[in-house]
């Protein structure tokens, strides 16, 4: 139970409330790509615990567009000399991961990661589409960072509360290890998307998220980390359609998703006792994101909303299959070379 001051509560009330009217601006204004904004909201309010000044909205939406921007030149080498561009994507993936792993900024992490992968394989497609894309980027930062100033303002956090500890910073050598496994999980997801950009977009952002998850992942627990939380996201989400279906309109898509959120939110900041990590149900709450996300769009579109359901949920696993094998496989050769290096 949290006790007087603690400020547990009042974050679990700003995430999930974040989330949910954030979800709801962003379909309800029908922005290009609207599953990205939650995602960068869930970001900023698990990251920073104190508002960001709304001067930070427009500085963010341009070093979104700097840093993704690097996507955009790749696409030449991508569409003359594909080896060599995705030995390239790979390479600056595994600079970015270690990055975020050497104490830089998680939240510039991801925007190089998302630049780096949706933007050129977009470009290498349509350069058109690689636009929109950054467009949807820089609009969804600018929501997100608008609706966590609300959320904030609804749940401030208490006076007396503790400063979030700061995250540690790896070694040279560890921190190469792991940054090396989260670049070989994303890499093929970027691969499907050259083959077709539109249809591979959500998987391209579930793969980034595993890739952060790898971060703190090790090969003894990253199968139930990882699939688990893959498997539970999926299961949440078929359980918020069935419900959205009922009484279908945004208002109860916002209540559904505040619902969830808070369910999920308890036990991210252990207000409800869970043996899972925090990554589980931020992994968990992304996926749900995702996958219910694109069903909305996918119903708009007159698609079979559960054929692709199912198609991506199939992808999903799949990915994130090959995420415990890379970790394992990893881990495994890490393990067996500092062993040699101990003799």
């Amino acid at each position: 139970m949290p006790t007087e001051g603690d400020p547990r509560g009042r974050r679990a009330l700003r995430m999930a409330s974040g989330v949910a009217l954030c979800l709801a601006i962003s379909f309800g204004f029908a922005l290009p790509i609207p599953f990205l904004p939650p995602i960068f909201v869930l970001l900023l309010l698990i990251t920073n615990n104190r508002p960001l000044p709304l001067k930070a909205a427009p500085a963010l939406a341009l070093l979104i567009m700097l840093t993704t921007g690097s996507g955009l030149l790749i696409i030449p080498l991508l569409r003359h000399a594909p080896p060599s561009g995705v030995l390239l994507v790979g390479l600056c993936l595994f600079l970015c991961f270690r990055y975020g792993l050497r104490g830089g900024n998680p939240l510039v992490t991801q925007f190089l990661v998302v630049g780096l992968t949706m933007i050129s394989a977009a470009g290498t497609f349509d350069f058109g589409l690689a636009v929109m894309v950054i467009e949807a980027l820089a609009k969804g930062i600018v929501l997100a960072v608008l609706v966590a100033a609300v959320s904030h303002w609804l749940f401030p956090e208490p006076v007396n509360a503790s400063a979030s500890p700061s995250r540690p910073v790896l070694g040279d050598s560890e921190s190469a290890w792991i940054a090396l496994r989260a670049a070989l999980v994303v890499l093929p997801a970027f691969l499907l998307a050259l083959i077709d950009p539109s249809s591979y977009m959500p998987l391209i952002m579930k793969a980034v998220s595993l890739g952060q998850q790898v971060c703190g992942a090790s090969a003894r627990n990253a199968g139930r980390e990882l699939l688990g939380s893959t498997l539970l996201g999926g299961l949440l989400a078929m359980l918020f359609w069935a419900a959205l279906s009922l009484f279908p309109h945004l208002w109860m898509f916002f209540l559904w998703m505040l619902l969830f959120g808070l369910l999920l939110a308890r036990r991210l900041y252990a207000l409800v006792a869970t043996r899972q990590t925090p990554g589980f149900w931020v992994n968990t709450l992304v996926t749900l994101i995702i996958l219910l996300g694109q069903s909305v769009q996918d119903s708009e579109a007159g698609k079979d909303v559960y054929t692709a359901f199912a198609v991506r949920m199939g992808l999903f696993i799949a990915v994130t299959l090959y995420a415990c094998v890379a970790v394992y496989l990893i881990d495994r050769r890490r393990f067996q070379r500092q062993g040699r290096a101990a003799l």
